[in-house]
């Protein structure tokens, strides 16, 4: 086919796709009903489908699911675009990134230097600190509704900042008192040497889970419940109240 007789589809994919969005908003009755909040499930899903892909190495899968999670940014911003009091459309999605993303590389697009990973970050985070100045934790923008698990481990990333540290053993953590139990009895320290590789930690992690099941536990409520601790003392260090 030459080049004036291709398709849009083939000249411009990505305008392409949304122009298919744009269409099936507008005539489609299931998605013309659908809202930011009445999408959020579908994007979730999307989301741990394309990880899954990731992680076992799917070529194929992992091309289409990239799709999907394309297709959830193309819906918000369809339903973005109709909003009457501040629209905005996968144009403006677009420039906003383009503008964050260039003031984040000043290494890239400015005279920043950066020869290592390390360095990168000190620029990224520079960047997101004169972004985000009105915030007053380093608490601040961690999404609550995370699942505990990463969120804790952003959490203990963002507490490190603040100089408050979690030992890996917990009978050395430095609290006067233990917190209480959630259910059932306290257990005992652990006696298993601390993982060596990620494959041993996702081993120490299931025998937590399946220790909780015995007990009649829930692991999500308990870390989640030593997190608001963590969190009370990493604002308890910086003099902080929670926003």
């Amino acid at each position: 086919m030459s080049a004036d007789r291709e398709s849009p589809a083939e000249t411009d994919p990505l305008r392409a796709a949304a122009e298919v969005m744009r269409q099936v908003r507008e005539k489609c009755v299931w998605s013309q009903a659908m809202t930011h909040r009445e999408l959020v499930p579908y994007l979730v899903e999307e989301s741990a489908e394309l990880i899954d892909a990731v992680e076992r190495e799917d070529r194929a899968e992992l091309r289409e699911e990239l799709g999907d999670l394309l297709w959830q940014v193309l819906f918000h911003a369809a339903i973005a675009a109709q909003d009457p009091a501040d629209p905005f459309d996968i144009d403006d999605v677009a420039r906003t990134l383009t503008e964050k993303m260039t003031r984040r590389h000043p290494h890239v697009f400015g005279n920043a230097i950066a020869r290592t990973p390390e360095e990168v970050l000190v620029h990224w985070n520079a960047a997101k600190a004169a972004e985000k100045h009105d915030r007053r934790s380093v608490l601040d923008g961690i999404p609550p509704g995370m699942p505990a698990l990463a969120r804790a481990q952003k959490i203990l990333g963002r507490a490190a900042k603040a100089h408050v540290e979690v030992s890996e053993d917990p009978s050395a953590s430095g609290h006067e008192e233990a917190p209480p139990a959630i259910v059932g009895p306290t257990p005992a320290p652990p006696t298993e040497p601390a993982p060596l590789t990620e494959a041993e930690l996702g081993e120490q992690l299931l025998t937590l889970v399946v220790a909780a099941r015995t007990h009649g536990w829930d692991a999500e409520r308990a870390l989640r419940e030593r997190i608001r601790i963590l969190e009370d003392e990493v604002r308890a260090a910086e003099g902080s109240e929670p926003a």
